[in-house]
């Protein structure tokens, strides 16, 4: 599984990684996690808006920080 984290690396950005790497430790998921800051890229997402949470090339998160059952919920 891949995860990206979308986001300049602004205190929401931050918060949305460290969200996602706890849901995947504790769902014990083998997922790679990249974060993800270069603003041409993101718009390659398709992405206007900060912070986003693409799983496998699939958007499902944008514009705010899931919570925890949110990604264990997209990831298992």
């Amino acid at each position: 599984m891949e995860i990206k984290v979308l986001g300049p690396g602004c205190q929401r950005c931050r918060k949305t990684e460290e969200v996602v790497r706890e849901a995947v430790a504790e769902a014990g998921v083998d997922a790679t996690i990249e974060k993800i800051t270069d603003a041409m890229k993101i718009a390659g997402y398709g992405v206007f808006g900060t912070p986003a949470v693409v799983i496998d090339g699939e958007v499902k998160c944008v514009g705010k920080v899931p919570e925890k059952e949110e990604v264990k919920a997209w990831i298992s």
